[in-house]
């Protein structure tokens, strides 16, 4: 009778790297994923007629004053959509977005940065004033209700979604793009927010000579 050679058990360093490669392959397929979606996201809104994108708003600033877009009128405004428990893209977002204001000097100062919260339920206008002390005090950052948040976020075609936590914490996934509105609110441009400080100078003095 034929005998056929006993197959040697892996060994447990073998099988732990193993299983390592693999949750190593896992996290990158999805971390793909995101950027792809991502990709497909912007070219989606570069598709859309502009006069689509953008719209008035009434949130509340972080003395809990109100504020519409009126109150920008004859200004340039960035508007990021974001919240303050996000823990990489957004405070990232917002340091990037300081820095290349300060690289265009005078002509930076013609753009109001504005950070809109997409988390109503923790994003109080306290949170978000202690938040944006860490980064510029040029910075407006916007929140309101739920209800007062939804036709804004409609009206710039961002889109938002919920990731809970075993921790009973939650993180929520983004549109992430600078938007650039002209004096009446009227979109003047839109920048990909992975551009590098020097970069994004770049993309906004573009955005601004051409209007």
């Amino acid at each position: 009778m034929k005998s056929f050679p006993h197959k040697r058990k892996k060994s447990a360093p073998i099988r732990e790297g193993i299983r390592r490669d693999r949750k190593t392959l896992a996290v990158l397929a999805l971390v793909t994923v995101f950027l792809l979606a991502g990709a497909a996201g912007f070219r989606m809104l570069l598709s859309k007629p502009t006069q689509s994108i953008g719209g008035a708003y009434m949130l509340f600033d972080t003395q809990g004053h109100k504020v519409t877009q009126d109150d920008f009128q004859g200004h340039y405004t960035a508007l990021y959509f974001g919240y303050t428990h996000c823990i990489d893209v957004c405070p990232l977002t917002l340091d990037t977005i300081s820095t290349a204001l300060e690289r265009l000097g005078p002509e930076g100062r013609k753009v109001v940065p504005i950070f809109i919260s997409v988390d109503p339920q923790r994003d109080t206008p306290a949170v978000m004033r202690t938040y944006l002390a860490r980064f510029s005090p040029r910075i407006i950052g916007l929140s309101g209700s739920a209800e007062q948040l939804k036709p804004v976020l409609e009206t710039f075609h961002v889109t938002t979604h919920r990731r809970d936590r075993q921790d009973s914490d939650y993180l929520i996934d983004h549109t992430s793009i600078l938007y650039v509105m002209d004096g009446r609110n009227h979109l003047a441009g839109m920048i990909p927010i992975d551009d590098s400080a020097e970069q994004m100078a770049v993309d906004l003095a573009r955005v601004l000579r051409k209007n």
